[in-house]
């Protein structure tokens, strides 16, 4: 049963205060606030239960994105709210997604970039405060432009230090901060 039209407006609204507070807030990816100022975001809520559903809309999304014009829209927020809760599931789609890149050609122009609510990096426990760089409310596909992010990184001189100070961040505020930042 897909969700009611609120409740993708539900989804999107949490989302946008994860991106707002937390992204841009602390932030995290110092090439975010510029899109979501400009409007240039597309949030995109997925129906799908099951990886075949969110490999589906997953497609549809990159097939939008390559369409769209980069001024109206540069980047795809594709959220999972009803599929991938199971982290390792999850990655198994990542797999998959990166496969569907390259049979569309697409290697080179789209990465995707990955958020759970679960996130954990390689040789890390669940609940140190590091894996909360890639934690967001639902699964999320995000879906950018590889000559954007060339863009930014030009424009960011040490765009390679940007994962130490995202951890130093986050161990600064700590659990505490965090939940109190996603509470606001």
């Amino acid at each position: 049963m897909p969700l009611p039209a609120e409740s993708h407006d539900a989804v999107v609204d949490v989302t946008r205060h994860w991106l707002t507070e937390a992204v841009i807030g602390l932030n995290l990816c110092p090439f975010a606030k510029a899109v979501h100022v400009k409007g240039q975001i597309r949030y995109a809520v997925s129906d799908a239960e099951d990886m075949e559903g969110v490999l589906s809309d997953l497609e549809t999304e990159l097939q939008t994105l390559v369409a769209a014009d980069p001024q109206a829209v540069d980047t795809t927020l594709l959220i999972l709210p009803r599929a991938l809760g199971d982290f390792l599931d999850y990655n198994d789609c990542l797999f998959f997604a990166d496969r569907m890149l390259k049979q569309l050609r697409l290697e080179g122009v789209i990465q995707i970039a990955s958020f759970h609510p679960l996130y954990q990096f390689e040789d890390s426990e669940p609940d140190d405060i590091e894996n909360y760089t890639n934690r967001a409310p639902y699964p999320i596909l995000h879906l950018l432009r590889e000559d954007s992010i060339e863009r930014a990184v030009q424009a960011f001189p040490e765009a390679e230090d940007i994962y130490e100070r995202n951890q130093e961040t986050l161990r600064r505020i700590g659990l505490a901060g965090w939940k109190a930042l996603m509470e606001r």
